[in-house]
């Protein structure tokens, strides 16, 4: 079978090729992409080229799909696996397989498997993992970005705190505690927000940091305070751009006592440093934000650490259970992953869009992989709209959807959009 993905072929070298998918094997599935999220770690992967750590050495001569944040439909199901699955089935990977300690993942490191692809053949490794996850919700933007929900969900797990007068440590956030979320209003900190509300362990008091006075009110629209309340929520938005002395002002937020746990965003020196000014005794400081810089560093008071037992903790990607802890999530509405979606478009946008991500404004790009479509900001969609008929039809389900995408979309999209 033919397929069109997207394939690194070197660094700086991500390319649009129609070629021949091997024949499935009795230990493989065919299966057709629908829908992928365009990661930061894909643009790290195309930057990075061979010298990223999850792609091979050989990729000029090999190339491999890139994109890990996908969803779609079992076509075909090998002999081994048939007692599993089935076609029709629809799906979703955790790209983390681990498979016997490496660290090749679908999105990198496979010349069959990769979110940006029309049709792909899933290898024997995904499924002796226990990473083709089953997806019973509707539509399946959803499970595409339930990969970058298990990245929120391990985060939260990974935190901890100590037990005084012993060496137990006990995992996950303070159960209403007081928690602060900072350069928390892009599309990760969103999905953080809906998290931090939803999961059992909610914080007493949420403190949501940006520097951006737009991006603020975007979340503070998503997530009403007043909502929160009624789930036993504090939660407070501040712009600390013009503030002298952020750590006072968000430690007086807490009566000086500081936050038990401090999620930091985003991989900027005085962020991390301001983490540390707030934490509370035995607070865990979670460096959430992955640097492209190997030699980024923030300085760290080791006088809290020695007397107030703070600490820091971080994490890169979920895993398995993260992934299905926040599959079922969606499932029961708990949780709406469509808050950190800004963009939309097809396959024929993935190579401009991966290799600018960080200087396009907005938060997650997601692409749908069988059909041809220019990313679009879905702000921009009644702008289009009056010259696209696809596009007023967009803006008007948007707009029932408080601006954000939504299955309704999802299915006029796939069933009016150019096919590629």
């Amino acid at each position: 079978m033919k397929t069109k993905a997207v394939r690194i072929h070197g660094k700086n070298d991500i390319r649009l090729d129609e070629f021949d998918l091997p024949a499935m094997k009795d230990d493989e599935i065919l299966a057709k992409v629908v829908s992928d999220s365009i990661c930061m770690s894909s643009y790290k992967a195309a930057k990075q080229g061979p010298e990223h750590k999850r792609v091979p050495d050989d990729v000029a001569d090999g190339p491999t799909i890139i994109g890990h944040e996908f969803s779609g439909t079992i076509l075909e199901v090998g002999e081994k696996w048939r007692d599993q699955f089935k076609p029709g089935d629809k799906f979703s990977i955790q790209p983390a397989l681990g498979y016997k300690g490496s660290l090749d993942a679908p999105g990198y490191s496979f010349r069959t498997i990769g979110g940006d692809a029309t049709h792909i053949v899933i290898p024997h490794e995904v499924m002796e993992s226990d990473c083709l996850l089953p997806y019973k919700g509707p539509g399946f933007f959803p499970a595409s970005l339930s990969e970058p929900m298990s990245c929120i969900v391990g985060a939260f797990h990974a935190s901890y705190h100590t037990t005084y007068g012993s060496y137990t440590h006990r995992m996950g956030m303070v159960k209403g505690g007081l928690m602060a979320l900072l350069a928390g209003c892009g599309p990760m900190g969103l999905g953080a927000i809906d998290y931090a509300l939803h999961y059992d362990r909610r914080p007493s008091l949420l403190v949501v940091t940006d520097i951006d006075d737009a991006r603020l009110a975007r979340a503070e629209e998503l997530f009403p305070p007043a909502k929160a309340e009624k789930l036993g929520v504090k939660l407070v938005f501040v712009n600390t751009k013009d503030d002298a002395d952020p750590v006072a002002s968000l430690r007086t937020l807490t009566d000086g006592k500081g936050y038990d746990d401090v999620l930091v965003m985003a991989p900027v020196k005085p962020v991390v440093e301001t983490g540390d000014g707030i934490l509370a005794r035995d607070g865990c400081l979670n460096f959430f934000a992955g640097p492209t810089d190997k030699s980024f560093s923030a300085l760290f008071n080791f006088y809290n650490v020695h007397y107030g037992s703070t600490h820091i903790v971080g994490t890169s990607g979920g895993n398995t259970d993260d992934m299905k802890e926040a599959l079922a999530m969606m499932a029961k509405d708990l949780i709406r992953p469509a808050v950190m979606v800004t963009h939309i478009g097809g396959l024929d946008c993935v190579v401009d869009t991966t290799l600018h991500l960080p200087e396009i404004p907005g938060g997650k790009k997601l692409v749908y992989t069988n059909v041809s479509l220019p990313l679009t900001a879905i702000a921009d969609f009644a702008e289009k709209g009056k010259t696209d008929p696809l596009f007023a039809k967009l803006a008007e389900i948007t707009d029932k959807h408080a601006g954000l995408w939504s299955v309704e979309a999802e299915e006029c999209l796939l069933a009016n959009a150019t096919p590629i």
